[in-house]
């Protein structure tokens, strides 16, 4: 038995020798064969790399649950093909039965994965990954795996990998990224019921023995409802994780509103995780899938009643766009480039009919036309092709900055479906040019000595439409000590006051003039070419005041005395006269009463002798 196995792979050997050209494809295993694992998408790889295959595991037995489920590779095909090429004619036998087997083998390659209980009729995801041969050719290749219950071999089941050739891998390989990612171990797949929200958590697990720093785990969405069954509420999907460390397991948690217009089934979710793997590192990326499941309406049978919108017609979407030039600003010209792409993976369009339609604001559209349409036709694009579509667009002047819809109206041909119409939406960000002006600067005294201040005042006014962020003045000049005045966030339409002091520390040398640099910050922090303006500021040397001797008090020949000291000689000259007559007068009338006493004495004595 043992000589017919390996015969057996020795005649596999030579048709894979016979195929092991460059861009070869082996056939691929039906995996419809299989009864309890499937892969809703076909992993894919390269050579040299590490890649995980994201699979379901489903307990279709009709009377029991099965316990400890465990899935690994099938270390028996691995082992037979050793074997085989041991007993290899030659080299190059060699090399083409190990596409019997496409990953390098290990010490952990053949570890199992445990799932744990699986209850009839339930799934629950499980991912097993590997690094990919380096000496394989492009093509398919079988994965071989073994499913164990209790410990006990249960099935053994195949999938099928696309492995390409890696651009950056050498003979001796290279190691891609640090870190891997492992998403749903552990956990049943996932289950929601139309029109119910769908509250579920995600395991994601670092199954490296390496900490990454700085995480961020990005759900991919789709507006394509055959492969993405939710609703797209939020602008972004992403959960950051300061760091997780190797081994560890981070659950996510998601509430998702089911689209009214999804089949039932299973969808492959997209995730695409950015890390570090040190707090310094470059970023780098890793990628997997997690599957989901949504009970809503059925794919009708082919035996329907016939409608005509049940035909096949290719899927025309929007793979990317770019403005010339980069940023849109209000008011400006711009090229709008569309990938517009068939996502189709055989079915053609042809006729087709694409209308630029932009979003309103008060009735008045967004994006205009100065000379070109707005509508563009091709006339065939293939399934997977895609065309660029390009049309010279205006942004209204008076629109506040944020993003705006432009509406891509699609009308087209398929070989079974006739004037399809359907829409895809991108959005435009728009950016307003800030504006400013000042009012009249005031300065006060223009003219001062060194080691005095003087006072600056004026307004900045906001002309435009955005929001001007910490506003600063600085004041620059020979003459001056340079000094900054904060003003602060002034919002459209409104004014902010510089009122600053300023001080001298050296003689005018020129004309006086002083730079007044205005600048501000827009939304991300970036600070704006300085707004120049100047003012005049005369600054002379400190001089001490002489008095030559002179008494401080006396005032100067040359000023005119004020007050009481402009009549002070009419006044003195008064007095002088006033006494002057009092004392006169005094001098009479004593000597009248001293004559009168000596007359009244003569009598005295003529009447005492008589």
């Amino acid at each position: 038995m043992k000589k017919f196995r390996r015969g057996a792979v020795l005649l596999l050997a030579v048709l894979m020798m016979i195929a092991s050209v460059p861009g070869a494809v082996f056939a691929q295993y039906d995996v419809s064969k299989n009864a309890y694992i499937d892969a809703k998408t076909t992993p894919s790889g390269k050579t040299g790399e590490k890649t995980t295959l994201n699979l379901i595991f489903t307990n279709n037995s009709q009377d029991q649950d099965l316990k400890g489920v465990t899935i690994m590779f099938d270390k028996g095909v691995a082992q037979e093909e050793f074997e085989a090429t041991s007993d290899a004619a030659d080299e190059t036998t060699a090399v083409s039965i190990g596409s019997m087997f496409p990953f390098e083998i290990t010490s952990s390659t053949f570890d199992g994965k445990l799932i744990g209980m699986v209850k009839r009729g339930e799934s629950k995801s499980f991912s097993l990954s590997g690094r990919v041969r380096r000496d394989l050719s492009e093509g398919y290749y079988t994965v071989p795996l073994l499913v164990k219950a209790d410990g006990n071999e249960f099935r053994r089941e195949k999938v099928n990998i696309w492995i390409t050739k890696s651009a950056g891998t050498t003979a001796s390989g290279s190691n891609q990224g640090t870190i891997q990612f492992e998403l749903g171990e552990n956990q049943s797949t996932p289950f929601g019921v139309y029109p119910d929200v769908m509250n579920y958590n995600m395991n994601v697990r670092n199954s490296s023995d390496i900490t990454a720093f700085d995480v961020n785990i990005r759900m991919k969405v789709d507006q394509d409802s055959t492969k993405f069954p939710f609703d797209i509420n939020d602008g972004n999907y992403t959960k950051h994780y300061d760091r997780v460390g190797g081994g560890q397991n981070i659950e996510i948690p998601y509430s998702m509103s089911i689209r009214k217009d999804v089949y039932s089934g299973y969808y492959p979710i997209a995730f695409v995780i950015e890390y570090r793997d040190s707090t310094e590192g470059d970023i780098q990326k890793a990628e997997g899938t997690f599957f989901v499941k949504v009970q809503n309406k059925e794919k009708e049978s082919d035996t329907k009643e016939f409608n005509a919108n049940d035909r096949s017609k290719a899927r025309l979407i929007v793979d990317g766009f770019q403005t010339n030039p980069e940023t849109v600003y209000a008011g400006d010209e711009f090229e709008l480039t569309l990938h517009m792409k068939n996502a189709s993976e055989n079915v053609a369009a042809s006729n087709i009919l694409f209308s630029l339609e932009s979003e309103k604001v008060t009735e008045s559209a967004v994006f205009t036309t100065d000379s070109s349409s707005s509508a563009i036709v091709v006339n065939s694009l293939g399934a997977g092709q895609v065309t660029d579509v390009k049309v010279k667009l205006r942004a209204g002047a008076w629109v506040d900055q944020r993003t705006y819809a432009i509406t891509i109206n699609e009308k087209y041909d398929s070989p079974e479906f006739k004037n399809a119409e359907e829409k895809v939406v991108v959005n435009i960000p728009v950016r307003q040019t800030p504006r400013l002006n000042t009012g009249t600067i005031e300065v006060s005294p223009d003219t001062v000595n060194v080691g005095s201040e003087t006072n600056v005042m004026f307004p900045i006014n906001n002309t435009g439409k955005v929001l001007l962020y910490n506003v600063m003045v600085n004041f620059v000049g020979d003459s001056i000590q340079q000094t900054s005045s904060y003003v602060g966030n002034i919002k459209p339409g409104e004014t902010g006051n510089v009122d600053a002091m300023v001080s001298a520390i050296a003689p005018t040398a020129d004309d006086g003039r002083i730079k007044v640099l205005i600048t501000y910050e827009d939304e991300n922090g970036v600070v704006s070419e300085p707004l120049e303006k100047e003012i005049t500021l005369m600054v002379s040397d400190a001089q001490e005041t002489d008095f030559g001797g002179e008494d401080p008090g006396a005032l100067p020949t040359d000023m005119e005395p004020q007050g009481f000291a402009k009549y002070r000689n009419v006044i003195i000259a008064s007095v002088i006269v006033v006494l002057a007559v009092g004392i006169i007068g005094g001098v009479i009338v004593f000597k009248r009463l001293k004559k009168k006493k000596e007359a009244e004495a003569i009598e005295e004595e003529t009447d005492h002798e008589i």
